[in-house]
């Protein structure tokens, strides 16, 4: 009795020594589907009781009563050249590395404008607040880790998608060329010579490149951050504490080794309970007795950004259907055209929608969120991926047999109408997510438990430094033992060099000795 008692006292101490801790979640990237994820983790750590400030550079569709919410928006030219980008990245098929050389060059606004954000007065009042741990939304800003050493506090990364070679080097994760597809390959394992090969190539080119941005990520951080004890950018890196994920490998596959330091917290955006859906759309989907068709193309790229020719295509297939359809459409006064079965909204609650049991297919870009929530929901799909890991996503898809991929610059009618009919009529890919759906939801914990264990313990043990990687801290040589197979390499050179002296000079002693005889005789 007193033994129990006393691990409930210990238990209840170990509770209130973290709740109520200052949290800082500093999420600036300029995607609003990466800003879901992030206030998904905010707002699980404001209902476990955690005062929780955000910085953002938008409004989030994610919130929470409790949240202490900062944001500085971009200006307007900022958002004009972003815009532009975006619908010209819209009419073009582009993978996860030309999109890294855009963020590179035309891009690259996404990134000095989250080096602005750091420097504007309304950002710069979070040094006036005791934290006592950050949590870091990623993409493409590392040299935002300066904050944590200013607040002099832990680090937790957030990332949208499954770790990749960017993330893999905050804590060390063993990349697995020979057997782990890499972010820009699409390939089933075991993979083939060819495979392996186009694998190792792009490796090398994504190490590249992230060398290229750790050079511009450093550059600006030594510009920002100027305070002579400040650490570097790369001792930053080296001593962040966890890596939140968004991923489910057991489900979502490949299967791949990953360090303690990485969490999957895949799905943390998906409601355990839908919220109920405005009056209208609820109308929709309730009379939708035929079944019900969703259409969207996410948040980073508007509708209208699609090519009219393209877009004229989708509506004349989709009218034509005896399923209602609801499409997601940002320009409400110019919507691609009028029929009784279409429903155009611009800005739709996609998590609440998918679960509905009248909604058959979801007609989407094949972004990271969007396609978790569909499985998740065990709704079909036909995607038309556009950029970044989108591609990959769909190949994914199609080859797990949850729904059909078709290449948005080049779709025709036909291939869209058969596409369509293909996933409604065929039992096969509902039964395919369903089965992935059960895996998914399958664990020990869920991803909302998951963030509220691991951040208070990286609260409670002011980080994890023994979560870590001892290659986090291994030079290049050292964690590839370059040394040794230079050291074995060079014994064994030696060692041939001495066995061929060793060889010419036994057998010089015995040509000797054969011709002294000789030449004696003669004499």
């Amino acid at each position: 009795m007193f033994a129990a008692c006393s691990a409930i006292l210990w238990l209840l101490a170990v509770v209130s020594s973290t709740q109520g801790a200052n949290i800082l979640g500093l999420y600036s990237a300029l995607s609003p589907s990466h800003l879901i994820i992030h206030m998904s983790t905010a707002k699980a750590l404001a209902e476990a009781g955690h005062n929780v400030t955000v910085v953002t550079m938008m409004q989030p569709k994610v919130m929470h009563k409790d949240i202490h919410l900062i944001v500085v928006p971009v200006t307007q030219e900022q958002a004009d050249a972003m815009e532009n980008q975006m619908a010209s990245m819209a009419g073009s098929r582009n993978d996860i590395i030309t999109t890294m050389y855009l963020l590179l060059n035309g891009l690259d606004v996404m990134i000095t404008s989250q080096a602005d954000l750091l420097k504007d007065p309304r950002f710069q009042r979070v040094f006036e607040t005791k934290f006592d741990l950050m949590i870091f939304g990623c993409f493409f800003n590392d040299f935002q880790l300066g904050v944590a050493a200013k607040l002099k506090v832990p680090v937790i990364v957030d990332w949208m998608i499954p770790t990749n070679t960017m993330i893999d080097q905050f804590v060390a994760n063993p990349t697995e060329v020979s057997y782990v597809p890499n972010e820009s390959t699409f390939a089933t394992t075991p993979m083939s010579f060819f495979k392996r090969a186009e694998n190792l190539v792009k490796d090398v080119i994504l190490k590249y490149l992230t060398i290229r941005f750790n050079y511009k990520f450093n550059r600006i951080y030594n510009e920002i951050f100027t305070d002579k004890d400040m650490p570097t950018l790369s001792d930053m890196k080296k001593n962040i504490s966890l890596v939140f994920v968004g991923s489910h490998l057991i489900s979502d596959g490949p299967i791949r080794p990953l360090v303690p330091a990485i969490i999957e917290i895949g799905g943390i955006q998906v409601k355990e309970e839908p919220d109920p859906l405005p009056q209208d759309i609820a109308e929709i989907l309730d009379s939708s007795s035929q079944g019900a068709i969703f259409l969207s193309f996410g948040s980073n790229t508007k509708s209208y950004m699609v090519k009219p020719e393209i877009v004229a295509i989708i509506f004349k297939v989709l009218s034509g259907l005896k399923e209602n359809v609801i499409w997601k459409w940002e320009d409400l006064e110019n919507t691609p055209g009028n029929a009784s079965n279409i429903f155009y909204r611009d800005w739709l609650p996609q998590d609440d929608i998918l679960p509905h049991p009248n909604t058959k297919l979801f007609i989407s870009h094949a972004g990271k969120n969007s396609v978790t929530e569909s499985l998740y929901h065990a709704v079909p799909m036909v995607v038309l991926p556009i950029f970044g890991d989108q591609p990959l996503n769909a190949a994914l898809l199609v080859n797990s047999g949850y729904g059909v991929s078709l290449d948005l610059q080049t779709l025709t009618e036909d291939a869209f109408r058969k596409a369509i009919n293909e996933v409604l009529e065929n039992d096969k890919y509902t039964l395919a997510v369903r089965k992935f759906s059960a895996l998914y939801r399958d664990r020990p914990l869920t991803p909302k438990q998951s963030v509220l264990f691991w951040v208070d313990y990286v609260l409670r043990h002011r980080g994890a430094p023994n979560l870590q990687s001892p290659a986090m801290h291994m030079g290049f040589i050292e964690l590839h033992n370059l040394d040794i197979y230079a050291l074995v390499l060079t014994i064994l050179i030696l060692l041939v060099l001495l066995s061929q002296r060793a060889v010419k000079f036994l057998l010089g002693k015995l040509v000797r000795k054969v011709k002294a005889p000789a030449g004696k005789k003669k004499q």
